[in-house]
């Protein structure tokens, strides 16, 4: 089964509502971004969830963060992953207390093979440590939320050999294909699911029903 994120959650009625719907994970963002949210927020929302005994994982979204900063915003938020969407290189990780989602930005002009030795080698710094690896498009000056693709054909390598997770540009209407092309561990979206910047439920509900068929299908 295709495991489903949501990002860029801001209220608590979305965060219950996207849990209500299935998602498998929510995220939250902590960077700068149009979907920053503040750690009281945070705390809110993972309270809210907690509550109501929903059960999708909370991710914390960082971007160039110390790495003191970002454990003592998991711990106080109650975060069940922190995500590293900056350029944080792979010795940083070690100094997280919470597993970690590591994001790789994949260009063009990239191949496959670059991309697996890339993870390879943070594999092994990573050993032992819970993590995931989250594939998202290169846009300068961008660090997620662009909703550009990349291409899909590059992941599928990657999605053989590592636990990956595929994020940019997906939607309702296309994220069925990128299954089917890559056959991905999971799936990530944020602006795809939005109307004028702010998260549509029944976007959010046809992605997830969206994944579920191509599950089966």
């Amino acid at each position: 089964m295709t495991r489903i994120k949501i990002c860029g959650i801001k209220e608590e009625a979305h965060a219950l509502a996207v849990a209500e719907a299935g998602a498998d994970f929510i995220g939250l963002v902590f960077a700068y971004s149009p979907r920053q949210i503040t750690p009281a927020r945070a705390e809110k929302i993972v309270t809210a969830l907690k509550k109501n005994k929903t059960t999708p994982e909370v991710v914390g979204v960082f971007v160039n963060t110390p790495a003191s900063k970002v454990n003592k915003l998991a711990a106080s938020c109650h975060l069940d992953w922190v995500q590293l969407s900056g350029d944080e290189p792979w010795g940083y990780c070690r100094d997280l207390a919470t597993p970690v989602i590591k994001v790789i930005r994949v260009s063009r002009h990239q191949k496959s093979e670059q991309v697996c030795a890339d993870l390879s080698y943070g594999t092994k710094i990573l050993g032992t440590r819970k993590h995931l690896f989250l594939l998202d498009s290169n846009v300068r000056e961008k660090y997620g939320g662009t909703g550009r693709a990349f291409e899909w054909k590059l992941a599928q390598p990657v999605a053989e050999q590592f636990t990956t997770i595929i994020a940019g540009g997906l939607t309702p209407e296309n994220v069925a294909e990128a299954i089917r092309t890559i056959k991905p561990w999971g799936v990530d979206v944020s602006s795809g699911v939005e109307t004028r910047g702010t998260k549509d439920m029944t976007k959010v509900i046809k992605f997830i029903e969206a994944v579920r068929k191509a599950d089966v299908s």
